[in-house]
């Protein structure tokens, strides 16, 4: 039998954006009853990410909070792809991903294939959410605008989805897998989704 191909998958964000929602509600089907700063190990799995084909995933969890700017790059070395991620009801976690996030993966990782992507898109329509926003004058990030970001940053993709729901979150850890393994083919990303594809922990 081949060798198995590996996909290391770091996420980096803003504190309390959903990064480690996103990483638990994929890794072990359940959503975290409350706000605990990064309390995701390190998962790896065997993962089929095409009909058939399976990856060794490695999800890395980083620590988005102002003190661990020495800490981070440490998850970064051997990295296949890295999922920038902000909130979609935070425009401050937005506009972080081009002046804080990029400028830090660049630096240290240069080459490495990068996909954004737009969390907790579940409040987008909440009224309490909403309500919070107006009152800082602000509006909750549109997909025009993450898609925006994403060509200007000329990452290979922009998704979103909800971690709380699980809406489109399989497509998101799929997209970045593809990526990782240079295997992404944009023009065909709607057909994938269509077709009901989706990564399978195994």
């Amino acid at each position: 039998m081949d060798t198995e191909k590996r996909c290391k998958c770091v996420a980096v964000g803003d504190g309390a954006v959903g990064k480690t929602c996103l990483l638990i509600r994929y890794a072990k089907g359940e959503f975290p009853a409350k706000y605990v700063p990064t309390i995701f190990e390190n998962y790896d799995s065997s993962v089929e990410y095409k009909p058939r084909q399976y990856v060794t995933l490695s999800l890395w969890d980083t620590a988005g909070q102002e003190g661990y700017e020495n800490l981070r790059p440490l998850s970064y070395p051997n990295s296949d792809v890295i999922l920038i991620c902000f909130s979609v009801v935070s425009p401050d976690s937005y506009d972080n991903v081009k002046t804080v996030w990029y400028p830090e993966i660049k630096k240290h990782v240069p080459k490495t294939p990068i996909v954004i992507c737009g969390l907790k898109t579940d409040l987008r329509n909440d009224e309490e959410t909403l309500s919070k926003l107006k009152k800082e004058g602000q509006v909750p990030t549109t997909k025009e605008d993450g898609e925006k970001l994403a060509k200007e940053l000329k990452a290979a993709a922009y998704l979103e989805c909800s971690a709380y729901t699980a809406d489109n979150l399989q497509n998101v850890l799929q997209t970045a897998i593809l990526v990782g393994l240079n295997e992404y083919k944009p023009a065909s990303s709607s057909s994938q989704s269509s077709s009901g594809g989706g990564c399978i922990i195994a």
